[in-house]
């Protein structure tokens, strides 16, 4: 597969990341029985995952979005430049983070500060994508999608400089 100048290859096929999904919802599902959690999305890659979990979610939730952005082409920048926040309180609810990928944590870091002023009940994380070797800060992730080396990916939502967010599978670049 070929996004604008760089080759991938198949990395995770929509099957496969549609399995997973019906797992993490049902965790979901059972350890946020009758809390009623609020789902908050980060933008723009989580998006594709949002809207699929959100459809094996079964219990009352409500789902908004924030974004953030800090890559640059396959780097991260490690600074967040743009932040649209939250237009929903959060204070006594059970929230969780909806994240696409986290590598090197620094996302979830400035999320979780920015959040915990806003007094929530709870904080949780759902990730499709981990990679424990670029991990920078430390985190509770208790929901999991693939533990994924510390390669480049992108289709599924996840993005190089803006294409191949649209691909159902994800592919990891090339050697």
């Amino acid at each position: 597969m070929r996004v604008k100048d760089l080759d991938f290859n198949i990395y995770l096929t929509q099957e496969k990341i549609q399995q997973e999904l019906v797992r993490l919802a049902a965790a979901i599902n059972q350890d946020f029985a009758d809390k009623e959690p609020i789902f908050v999305a980060v933008l723009n890659g989580a998006f594709i995952f949002m809207a699929d979990l959100a459809r094996h979610v079964t219990i009352p939730s409500e789902i908004t979005f924030v974004k953030i952005k800090s890559y640059e082409q396959l780097q991260s920048t490690g600074e967040h430049r743009e932040f649209i926040g939250l237009e929903v309180p959060i204070r006594d609810r059970h929230v969780i983070i909806v994240e696409d990928i986290v590598d090197s944590g620094n996302t979830i870091k400035f999320l979780l500060e920015k959040f915990e002023e806003q007094y929530p009940h709870s904080i949780s994380i759902v990730t499709l994508l981990f990679k424990p070797d670029a991990l920078r800060h430390p985190l509770d992730l208790p929901y999991v999608g693939f533990r994924i080396p510390n390669d480049f990916v992108v289709g599924y939502g996840l993005d190089y400089d803006g294409f191949g967010r649209n691909l159902p599978d994800i592919y990891k670049i090339a050697d």
